[in-house]
């Protein structure tokens, strides 16, 4: 679709000469002005998607309208505004608020400490986030019996142990008229709680079981 034609002046008096519908004609010279308001503006995004968004805001004609198929001539007119401009500038980086501060301090001595600053904080920011990323804390309340490695159960006698199991016991917990819920808390019949979630499975948890 890209003309021979490098200068898009001369590649408008060459669509000119061949002669149309004096619309189209008054169309073409409206879009050639178009792109050359928006290349002497220092604006390289010269393309059929903005330049139909002006076309539009002029009313010459829709924005979807350039993609039709009896529009080649526009985008023919456009794209070789397109090649003359070149390509679009690249964008600068952005800039961090903290260069932006330090781009108003107009005493050097004041800027390179308050940038002194800035470079500890995010050193120190860094360690703290590698912290976090890298501690895990694990705190175990259960009491154990220090110098040993017996575990909790070896503090209960058998008779205790029988005791304790058989209070957490579906044959026990049925004689009562209650029964384990899902999260280990004994509930009654009318399915209030009489001991805690997690009593029965702690229960469990202390014997080994």
């Amino acid at each position: 679709m890209k003309s021979k034609t490098s200068n898009p002046d001369s590649l408008l008096d060459e669509l000119l000469a061949k002669g149309g519908r004096p619309l189209k004609l008054r169309n073409l010279r409206a879009i050639h002005e178009l792109c050359r308001r928006q290349y002497e503006a220092g604006l390289r995004d010269i393309s059929i998607s903005t330049i139909g968004k002006l076309c539009e805001r002029d009313g010459l004609l829709t924005a979807r309208g350039l993609y039709n198929e009896g529009m080649v001539d526009y985008k023919v007119l456009i794209l070789a505004w397109s090649d003359f401009a070149g390509p679009a500038a690249p964008k600068p980086p952005k800039q961090l608020a903290s260069e932006d501060y330090l781009s108003r301090i107009d005493d050097p001595a004041i800027r390179a400490i308050v940038q002194g600053v800035i470079v500890q904080r995010n050193k120190l920011k860094a360690q703290l986030n590698t912290l976090k990323a890298a501690t895990t804390i694990v705190v175990d309340r259960r009491p154990t019996l220090q110098g040993s490695n017996s575990s909790v159960s070896t503090l209960f006698t058998d008779s205790e142990r029988k005791a304790l199991l058989k209070a957490v016991s579906p044959d026990f917990l049925e004689s009562q008229g209650w029964r384990e819920a899902n999260f280990g808390e004994v509930v009654n019949s009318k399915g209030r709680t009489v001991f805690d979630p997690g009593f029965a499975t702690a229960v469990r948890k202390m014997l080994g079981h």
